[in-house]
């Protein structure tokens, strides 16, 4: 390579995550390679040289050197293309990157190929003056070290990250919805008072009988933030893979991502994924089996039983019927007894009666069970008999009165809703005073008469949307005071009788696993507890 009159220089710098997290004693190699220390080495080299200048400083802080998608670097190529520079200098070899075969590539063919004088500082490497054995020999086998160091600091990474998992250290960036890290530990789930009712109440929701897409609406109706709005209110710089406009609303997909999570249960799960390797950015997803469990890791918002009923729930098909947003109250649970399909719901309009009732599907498709037909009304009588009679051999009546005598009902929830309210004003005033000076800005020329509307409307949108959503939890925090007191007279209804006076969705899938009906309308009920009953 002829040497140029003047060199426009591209002062090129990166340090990775994994070089600030090694963990291996080099404390005094990260502090060196920091992006102050590179950009300070190399403006001093510059300063020494009579032909050169520097057109422009690239930084990319946390990115690894085994991959080529960053930002600044990508900047840099884009001008080395574009003829602005003709010189680039790094810190060492492998600031450039840590893959030998992409590196390689890049000093012996593509910084030629643009007339690019290419200098190393710290490895001595100028390929202006550079012979063939320097070129061809000794830079492919620093690249090829600084490769395996890649892998080597990759491994000691997922190591240590492995052990922690298995401590029941929480290491993911971000809290699930529910749980906030602990200000003392970082490393710890506590529970988030607000996100935490709505966990609760979306499991209740689901034990009732509510579909996913009915759970979904219900929150958007009663103004309650998706979880991704809600990280963003919190002040979190919160990316997810499942955005799909600028506001987030509840859909049937996050409503279920958040029943099928066991974390909610008090266990911790981690490491559900891993990288294919350190080159590839790309993960896959590891079988259950695989994942890192830590029980009783952090608080639990919902119990292990309720978990397990909602997942039982999941697994069958509780649809709600047409223009309905729950299930009816046996759907999931009622099967035939000879050949085990679930039983259908049929309503039956005659001379202005509607009659209810429950047939095996199998003959319908061509098979040889029979109908095995039952009413409603007869299956409701003999279902809520035989709850009568287990959970008056299950429930014992004064150990139930003195638990009922314990129970305070708090106003814990109207707290973190009114707390909610708060945030949500001040968000209100924020989008006022933006468009205020939206205003203002066009008045000054700042921006144009077309950003000033789009953007009007787009502030506009939202300080309608929070102004929605505070008055929907505003009429919650009343409905909220209003259960209070119909829960004081539950409870004074519970200390004298604890009879099971009717069916509830909520009882049944509690206590029942499946419901099994016979043609001589004999009706067997699998317990969900067989074993505690049979003890008792």
């Amino acid at each position: 390579m002829k040497e140029k009159e003047f060199y426009k220089a591209a002062v090129y710098l990166r340090l990775s995550r994994d070089d600030c997290s090694a963990g291996d004693g080099r404390e005094g190699k990260t502090e060196s390679n920091s992006i102050r220390s590179q950009k300070d080495m190399i403006q001093s080299y510059i300063k020494e040289q009579n032909n050169m200048e520097i057109y422009d400083v690239y930084s990319d802080n946390g990115f690894s050197g085994t991959n080529y998608d960053r930002p600044e670097f990508k900047r840099m190529m884009q001008d080395i293309e574009a003829g602005y520079v003709n010189c680039v200098i790094v810190k060492d070899l492998s600031r450039l990157g840590r893959d030998y075969i992409e590196a390689g590539r890049l000093i012996q063919k593509t910084f030629p190929a643009f007339s690019v004088r290419f200098i190393a500082l710290t490895d001595h490497f100028d390929s202006l003056t550079a012979d063939y054995n320097e070129t061809s020999l000794v830079v492919p086998v620093k690249n090829f070290v600084n490769d395996s160091y890649a892998g080597d600091i990759s491994g000691k990474v997922r190591s240590h990250q492995k052990i922690r998992r298995e401590k029941g250290d929480f290491i993911g960036a971000f809290a699930i919805y529910g749980y906030k890290k602990s200000e003392n530990n970082k490393n710890l789930l506590v529970p988030d008072d607000y996100a935490a009712s709505m966990v609760r109440r979306i499991f209740a929701w689901k034990i009732s009988g509510y579909s996913n897409l009915a759970i979904a609406e219900l929150l958007d109706g009663m103004g309650i933030l998706s979880p991704m709005e809600y990280k963003k209110l919190q002040g979190e710089k919160y990316q997810t893979g499942f955005v799909t406009r600028v506001n987030m609303k509840w859909s049937a997909a996050a409503v279920k991502r958040i029943l099928v999570n066991e974390n909610y249960t008090g266990t911790l799960v981690q490491g559900k994924g891993e990288k294919v390797n350190y080159k590839i950015q790309k993960s896959v997803r590891k079988p259950e089996e695989e994942w890192t469990k830590v029980r009783n890791a952090h608080e639990a918002i919902i119990s292990m039983e309720d978990f397990k009923t909602v997942q039982e729930q999941l697994k069958i098909d509780t649809r709600a019927g047409r223009g309905e947003k729950k299930a009816h109250i046996y759907a999931g649970i009622l099967f035939c007894g000879d050949c085990r399909e679930p039983m259908i719901r049929r309503v039956n309009h005659y001379k202005g009666k509607i009659t209810v009732s429950f047939i095996c599907p199998t003959r319908n498709k061509g098979g040889a069970c029979s109908r095995h037909r039952i009413s409603e009304e007869d299956l409701n009588g003999l279902v809520l008999t035989g709850l009568r009679q287990q959970t008056a051999l299950f429930l014992n009546k004064k150990f139930v009165q003195s638990s009922v005598e314990q129970i305070k009902i708090n106003f814990a929830e109207g707290i973190v809703f009114d707390r909610e309210i708060k945030k949500l004003k001040g968000q209100l005033d924020k989008y006022s005073m933006i468009k205020d000076g939206l205003h203002e800005d066009w008045k000054k020329g700042v921006i144009t008469e077309e950003d000033f509307k789009d953007f009007g409307e787009i502030y506009k949108s939202r300080y309608r949307e929070l102004q929605k959503a505070i008055c929907c939890q505003e009429e919650t925090m009343k409905k909220l005071y209003k259960a209070k007191v119909l829960a004081d007279e539950c409870l004074g209804q519970m200390k004298t009788d604890i009879q099971i006076k009717e069916l509830s969705r909520e009882m049944l899938v509690s206590f029942v696993k499946r419901i099994l009906v016979y043609e001589d309308k004999r009706v067997y009920l699998e317990y969900q507890y067989k074993e505690l009953f049979s003890k008792v």
